[in-house]
């Protein structure tokens, strides 16, 4: 077994838990040790698939087809993990294993009950992912104090006693308030927060303290003395310029050496490198532009938390600030897309699910085909530029059977059988299909054509890439969309579903049904983001020279 890190949060909720997990990882990772990233929810969902995104923000897709919490995708962007369905257990996972063990008879004779059995499960969740791994990092989700957390807390606590107190570490973040009429941080929430936890038999080893302004000596003591801790066990989590800085603050507080020397693990020096030219290159980039996200969930932001990093990658690519528009699709609708369409460098359309504000993403689409606006569009983003296409230049009544079940011209519509790749077998749907887990998840292959916009930006012709949704491409409306303009560039080894399609009398109009924001990483920004900032990039500078 590994050595556990494991991470808790209190005070309130967003705090970061899943940023400053990711940075641990970072972190370890730069001094030469394997580590792997989990979460732990304490919501009853078996997964977050059925959730809604103002609720619970974007579902992060594995390559195994894990619909997953939105952490994980920080997790693999900050560290070299790429994570799987065994990277995230909710309760109702939990809960789900042990019931269904119950009912095959595997506890005869047992009164089934939260301790052992529920814990016992959450601890070979744990155990699950340790491989050979240096360390397990574990962030527990919810806050402390939340009544559903308290099976996970229980399971953390008993761990220490399993494996050895030597062997885990419990990092505790917590909110210090300023208060501006006072002139102070407060450091009660955080006593209280700490104090919380004690009660429930973790002592944290490790304090990180979330702030907008560095700590003095003197609350730092002052923190250490209330929460049994150490002084230089107080770690400064100060608000930083961008998330990408947070491993650089975090190994300027000695983050990283109190870890290694708490759990005696054996390391070379961090190599932070790599994470200083990103801070920099984010910070001071040569360039500019400003890309449109027409979507529906812009409400709240974390809806589109992978697109928007990868996003950032891409300007990194291309030493370019890329600066986010965000434009509700049913504003649209409503107001035209000029009037916010008109300034933007690129246009880019998010996947997303059902009827509302579908026309004004189409709406965009068209703007930005004929106003020649470097188009990406993404999942449902692409399913819109084939309607649009379909409609306005090959003059069909076009729709997504998902809009519209009478549509006459179904371009896109619920492909019922297909051949699952990484099964191995033809995976069936109908519209009757219960919703959970039930559509196109996780890495599929995909082949792409010679002297394309995804040949040039990939390099080449082979690649797999995330998916997550349930309408296809109709083949049907291949030949008159093609004879039209509008090229198949990307389709499955098959050959039988459409996976990227590009106008051709464009500057660079392409639309992809997988998801490549899952696989962008700021070491290593996704081909196709850095093909369109970059045809962004150009576009606005043969506007103004």
């Amino acid at each position: 077994m590994p050595k556990c890190i494991f991470v808790t949060g209190g005070v309130l909720s967003s705090l970061g838990k899943g940023i400053a997990a990711a940075s641990i990882g970072a972190l370890l990772e730069s001094r030469g040790l394997k580590v792997t990233i989990q979460k732990l929810d304490p919501y009853i969902n078996v997964d977050p698939g059925t959730l809604s995104p103002f609720q619970h923000g974007e579902v992060f897709v594995t390559d195994d087809g894990a619909e997953t919490d939105l952490d994980l995708g920080h997790y693999e962007r900050f560290t070299h993990i790429r994570t799987s369905q065994s990277n995230n257990f909710t309760t109702g996972k939990i809960y789900y294993n042990v019931i269904s063990k119950e009912r095959r008879g595997d506890y005869l004779g047992d009164t089934v009950q939260v301790i052992p059995h529920i814990t016992d499960e959450i601890k070979q969740a744990i155990k699950s992912v340790s491989n050979d791994n240096d360390v397990v990092i574990v962030e527990i989700g919810g806050t402390i104090g939340d009544i559903e957390s308290l099976p996970f807390l229980e399971a953390i606590r008993q761990m220490r006693y399993d494996v050895g107190r030597e062997n885990v570490l419990y990092v505790h973040l917590t909110l210090l308030p300023y208060i501006k009429t006072s002139g102070e941080l407060k450091t009660k929430p955080t006593q209280h927060s700490v104090r919380e936890i004690r009660a429930i038999g973790i002592q944290p080893d490790l304090l990180l303290c979330r702030t907008d302004r560095f700590l003095t000596p003197e609350a730092k003591k002052k923190i250490a003395i209330h929460c049994n801790l150490e002084g230089d066990s107080v770690i400064n989590a100060i608000d930083v310029e961008t998330i990408y800085e947070v491993p650089l603050a975090l190994h300027a507080e000695g983050l990283d050496g109190q870890i290694v020397q708490k759990l005696g693990l054996t390391s070379k020096e961090a190599d932070l490198s790599a994470w200083t030219n990103i801070a920099h290159r984010i910070k001071e980039p040569k360039n500019e532009v400003k890309i449109a996200i027409v979507g529906k969930y812009v409400g709240l932001k974390d809806s589109y938390k992978s697109l928007t990093e990868a996003l950032i990658h891409g300007g990194i690519a291309n030493d370019c600030r890329v600066t986010l528009e965000w434009i509700d699709s049913e504003e649209v609708e409503v107001h035209g897309p000029d009037k916010y369409l008109s300034d933007v460098d690129g246009v880019l359309v998010p996947g997303g699910f059902g009827y509302r504000g579908i026309e004004g993403k189409i709406d965009s689409v068209r703007y930005a085909r004929l106003k020649k606006i470097p188009y990406f569009g993404i999942c449902l983003g692409m399913q819109c530029a084939v309607i649009e296409f379909a409609r306005n230049v090959c003059g069909l009544k076009a729709n997504s059977s998902e809009f519209d079940l009478n549509a006459q011209a179904p371009v896109i519509y619920l492909m019922e059988k297909w051949y699952d790749f990484r099964k191995g077998r033809v995976e069936e749907r109908t519209e009757l299909t219960q919703k959970g887990g039930t559509m196109r998840l996780g890495a599929y292959p995909c082949v792409i054509e010679n002297d394309s916009l995804a040949s040039a930006a990939y390099g080449q012709k082979d690649i797999s890439e995330r998916h997550r949704h349930r309408y296809e491409f109709n083949n049907a409306y291949r030949g008159v969309v093609n004879k039209n303009g509008m090229t198949i560039s990307g389709v499955s080894p098959d050959g039988e579903l459409v996976e990227i399609v590009e106008l051709r009398d464009h500057p660079w109009f392409l639309g992809c049904q997988f998801h490549p924001e899952f696989k962008s990483r700021p070491t290593e920004p996704h081909p196709l983001f850095r093909a369109f900032i970059g045809a962004a990039l150009h576009e606005k500078r043969s506007l103004f020279p």
